[in-house]
This record gives structure tokens, sequence and C-alpha cells, in this order.
């Protein structure tokens, strides 16, 4: 049964159910046969490989409802500031589809984008509640731009940096330009994630990415949509997944729609902390830019003191795109903030990863001591030393045994880390 919610976006689903491919399918011909589409061009932009969603029976839907009615049609691939993707991966992820151009967003280089206006150093100071100023320009790639609809079509999920996935955050970061991401992570990471994720309201970071999408000359949808876990399949159980729900309209009313759900199917609560946590990164995951999900996502529930190992024997890198990181390791939030002028030169998005991987954590300027809240140990193909020299502990994968850590009532063992958020009641 299709529902209308606030701000009149369609919804289909919700957290107590599971949705077949054919009630998705009819659900999005439904949503985009009612939209002035005949004779424009439509950008579709998606995730990467770094989400679970079965993608390519939405942009299947998606193109089958437009092709043979727009001028033209584009799939752009927000990856953010991540790798971009083979011309294989992007067949196996997303499909191959008639008349339809499939594109990564091409975040180094300069001509990508179109610049769109500023956010003014007044509003960082109102959303930063002070902590930051300056003029922000947003850029957000051309492709957006030089189309006269845009649709999103992707997972909303707790995160670290904006409260929730999805909606307008995949014009910013995703399609977007380097100085918005720096600062809108660097916000995030001084208001703490531990303070922002799985927050469903408007936190100022959403706020930042409002105001850069308002400035967006195309019209502007979204498809936001609830991923429900299969059982393994026996080929590749990161991406067996369905849909609790899918939600149609104006890309803040569809998020804060499936935001109402992703709450409910996408937290656990538990009734005390664990000293230990075994987060099982998957395989969608192949580097710890990315593979740090499997730390923000158990930080709320772990006692002060106790560890979380990230097991990931396939990740052999910090960050291949980002080798700043190695510079300057993994520390609290305070540890930067109070060197700033040690670090400012420093992608500011580089330092948000950093505050998140280590937590919550103080430093004492006077006495060069942090102190940290909890420790962080990888367990991955990464060597002992590299694991040292960014601040972060070392084990060896070979000695993890999952079923004995199971055993042990001090720790949680939790399969397919990164997308579920757990919190203490």
């Amino acid at each position: 049964m299709t529902s209308t919610v606030a701000g009149q976006a369609a919804r289909l689903g919700g957290a107590d159910r599971v949705l077949s491919e054919d009630e998705v399918t009819a659900f999005v011909l439904d949503q985009l046969g009612g939209l002035d589409v005949d004779g424009r061009s439509v950008c579709v932009l998606v995730p990467d490989a770094t989400r679970t969603c079965p993608l390519p029976l939405l942009v299947s839907a998606v193109h089958r409802a437009l092709h043979g009615r727009v001028s033209r049609l584009t799939v752009l691939i927000a990856l953010g500031t991540h790798g971009a993707m083979t011309d294989e991966a992007l067949a196996a992820h997303v499909g191959v589809y008639p008349d339809t151009e499939v594109i990564n967003h091409e975040w180094w280089k300069p001509e990508t984008f179109a610049h769109l206006g500023t956010i003014p150093s007044e509003r960082i100071a109102e959303l930063s509640d002070g902590r930051m100023s300056g003029d922000v320009p947003v850029l957000l790639n051309r492709a957006v731009v030089e189309h006269d609809i845009a649709i999103v079509v992707g997972p909303v999920l707790p995160h670290e940096v904006v409260g929730m996935s999805g909606g307008n955050k995949y014009f910013f970061p995703g399609v977007a330009g380097q100085q918005i991401i720096d600062v809108s992570h660097w916000l995030g990471a001084l208001i703490t994630s531990a303070e922002i994720i799985g927050t469903t309201g408007l936190t100022p970071v959403r706020a930042l990415i409002n105001d850069g999408a308002a400035l967006i000359p195309a019209e502007k949808y979204a498809f936001c949509v609830v991923t429900a876990e299969l059982p393994p399949d026996g080929t590749d159980s990161d991406k067996s997944s369905a849909l609790h729900s899918i939600s149609f309209g104006d890309c803040v009313s569809s998020w804060s729609s499936a935001a109402e759900i992703s709450a409910a199917t996408h937290v656990t609560y538990l009734d005390r902390p664990r000293r230990r946590v075994l987060s099982i990164v998957p395989q969608m995951y192949d580097e710890i830019w990315t593979g740090a999900k499997g730390f923000y996502k158990v930080e709320p529930i772990v006692a002060d003191g106790g560890e979380v190992i990230l097991y990931a024997p396939h990740i052999r890198e910090i960050a291949t795109s980002h080798p700043q990181i190695h510079e300057i390791g993994y520390h609290c939030r305070d540890y930067f903030v109070q060197q700033w002028d040690a670090f400012k030169h420093v992608h500011w998005g580089v330092l948000a990863h950093s505050t998140h991987l280590r937590g919550a954590g103080t430093y004492d300027a006077r006495t060069g001591i942090e102190k940290l809240r909890v420790d962080v140990t990888l367990a991955t193909g990464i060597p002992e030393e590299v694991c040292r020299a960014v601040n972060l502990g070392y084990r060896d994968p070979a000695t993890i045994d999952v079923a004995e850590f199971a055993t042990d009532p001090n720790t949680l063992v939790v399969p397919r880390a990164g997308e579920v958020l757990f919190r203490l009641r």
C-alpha cells in the first residue's frame, strides 16, 4: 500500500515489511509516470559500491519509466572522494541500459565542476555555533547542472557526519567540490559523531547541504530506500538485500520519510555496554577509509576503556585516495583543535575521518598527552608497522576465532558491520 507522508512524499512499505521486486518496480513506474519529463534531460545520482542497495532493480525501473520519453539520460555515481569504479564494475553495480550513459563523479578533475554560488561566512558561523567561519564556494558536478532534472536513487542509513544519509547528501558531498566537503565533514567532527550519528532531525550538517542543494538549478527528486537484509544466497552476501520501503518526492520530504523507517530498522538497542566489539567488516569496504564505519556504528555501546576490533583480512590499505591520513594519523577531535596551526592545512575531511575513527578523547596541549576513550585495533591485511604509525592497534587476523569471541559475554560480535547503528537504551 502506498501512503503519503508530511511534505507530500509517497511511500511504499514500512519497517515491518519486505517489498517484492514487482512492488518496487510498479511504485517507480507509477511515480515517474506522473512526472513532467517528456523531452527533458535527466541525471540519476546513485551510490557507489560502499552502500548495500539493489541498484540494478531500481535503475532498471527508472530506465523503463524514462526511456523513450526523455531527451537524455545519465547515471552519475556519487563517489564523494572514493576511488573511481571501472567499466566492468559499473556494469555489475548498476546494469547496462540502451541510450543511457553511466559515469563516475570525477572529483579529481577541476573541469568536472560548475560554480553555483557561495554559502556566506555568517551562515557557517550560525550552523557551527561559532566554531567555524568563512565563505564556502558551492561547486557541483556539472552533469547535474547540465540536465533539466536530477533524481537521487539510494539508501538512507545512520551516518556519522550528517545523522542519516541519503537525499541531498548525494549532491553534497556525493558529487561536490572539495571545499564544501571539507567544511561539512569538519563541522560534523567538531560537533562529534557521537552527537550526530543516527539523528533523524535537521542536523547542522544536513542544514548546510540543504543550503547547497537550494542553489542547484535542476528540478530535484529522490527515491529514498531502506534496505532489508536477506539470508546469504551463496554468491555475495554483502549485496543480498531487498527493501523495507521506498519513498519518492522532493529530496527533503523523501529523505525524511525514509529516515523514519531507517531509525526503526537500522538502529539496534542494547541494555548494557560491552568491553569489546568484534566488527566483521564486509567485502564492500576495501580500505579503512570506508571500513571505519565498522567502528562508527558500534562506538556508542563500548564501555570506557574498551576495545573495538575491525576484522577485515581483505583490507590492505588505509586510504588510497587520501595519503594525508598517513601524515597525521588517527586522533581525537581536541588533538587537532588544540594544535590548529599545525593541522589547518590538511584537508578537513581527512581530519574529520581521523577523529571519527578514534572517537571521544582529550588532549592536553601543555603535556602533549592524548587520552582516548576506547582502543581501536585493526585485524586486517595492513602490516603492523603501518597500523602503529597511524596510532591504531594491530592484531594478526589469523588469531581471530569468531566463534570463540561470540562465547564471551563481554564481547559483541557484529556481522556485516557498518550500516546498523548500535546504541544503549
